[in-house]
């Protein structure tokens, strides 16, 4: 669903060097680049994750639907009880961890109901003592792609280079305390992998979907320069987090929180159940 990662062993959300810093500059022309450092021991409870535009309660569930150019599209994050402590360099120290989110994706390309699954991904994410909420990785698995699959291409870990680009991942902030419009920040930071960034563009944004209207939404742009074009509209909204989705590249597309169950997803048009076992295109 998103890319937003990267770089430095003193993380700050915009000032980093090279091209991660210019893309974002140029990105965000206008936009108070927010500065905030890493420090392992400003995460007293980091798996407790109550922001309310992003709250991460083991147990919940929130499950996306959407048409597009592509098919019928479906992902489910489901948010686990088991946790992540065994991150490198400064993400070990003080015994730091990380609340584990699993996601999984599926595209019906006749959007006739018959589902397979593209990817499966566990996300690392913590809170720190001043409310933002942190993005530390992924381990991602794809299989979507014929001439390679499975692949764990997208995969990365604050602190770790497990692609071995040179240099190691850096955590970013997918979520802040206390938004303000203009605020721009890096998601995450590993060079030619993850590089996604965001900039807060409302702070009282009104959404309507199917599930029903909420008042007081964060909207945020979101982009990453490994995909020229490729911007996001996101919009969070509380207690529920993410609600939203409007994909910009091309036609856009509407990807809306549609309940916490597969069984929430809407019926293929010639009626029937959807059928969510194929996988991908692995042989």
């Amino acid at each position: 669903m998103n890319e937003i990662t990267r770089r430095h062993k003193t993380f700050k959300s915009l000032v980093v060097a090279g091209s991660a810093f210019l893309a974002l500059a140029s990105a965000s022309a206008g936009a108070a680049n927010l500065e905030v450092e890493f420090d392992a021991d400003n995460f007293s409870n980091p798996t407790l994750i109550t922001n309310p535009y992003w709250p991460l309660i083991p147990g919940s569930a929130f499950v996306y639907y959407a048409e597009g150019e592509d098919g019928c599209e479906v992902s489910r994050t489901t948010v686990l009880a088991s946790t992540k402590d065994d991150f490198e360099g400064e993400y070990a120290e003080n015994d730091f961890e990380a609340l584990e989110v699993a996601d999984l994706e599926w595209l019906a390309e006749e959007c006739d109901g018959e589902y397979v699954l593209i990817e499966e991904t566990i996300d690392w994410y913590a809170q720190d003592d001043d409310g933002n909420v942190w993005y530390l990785g992924e381990d991602t698995t794809a299989y979507d792609d014929e001439d390679e699959c499975p692949t764990d291409s997208g995969s990365w870990e604050a602190g770790s280079d497990i692609a071995d680009v040179g240099s190691n991942a850096e955590a970013g902030i997918i979520m802040l305390a206390e938004p303000q419009k203009g605020l721009a920040y890096l998601q995450e930071y590993y060079e030619d992998e993850a590089e996604d960034m965001a900039q807060v563009k409302q702070t009282d944004a009104p959404v309507d979907i199917e599930l029903g209207s909420y008042e007081g939404c964060i909207k945020t742009k979101e982009w990453t320069p490994l995909e020229p074009g490729n911007v996001e509209h996101k919009y969070y909204c509380p207690p529920e987090g993410l609600v939203l989705i409007n994909e910009l590249k091309g036609k856009t597309k509407r990807v809306e929180l549609v309940g916490d169950s597969l069984d929430d997803v809407p019926p293929p048009e010639g009626g029937g159940p959807n059928n969510f076992s194929g996988l991908g295109a692995c042989p």
